[in-house]
């Protein structure tokens, strides 16, 4: 997926972040392969989710991918 702005396809904190923000549903499906799969992945989004639900509880979105991240087996 391209994100934003960024020139690049890496899954840094910002890219991780526009893809739950904005991502399309096979944007979502490749960051879940990812964070099953990438102990670093899981680590970024356990790291974005935790910030954007504690400015905004409310946001389902980063609520689901913390839940996810949690629950990874």
């Amino acid at each position: 997926m391209d994100h934003r702005h960024l020139e690049h396809n890496d899954l840094t904190l910002t890219a991780i972040d526009d893809i739950i923000e904005r991502g399309t549903r096979s944007a979502w499906a490749e960051l879940g392969r990812a964070v099953q799969n990438d102990p670093v992945v899981r680590a970024k989004t356990r790291r974005i989710t935790n910030n954007r639900t504690t400015a905004d509880p409310l946001n389902q979105r980063f609520a689901f991918w913390g839940y996810y991240v949690d629950h990874i087996q």
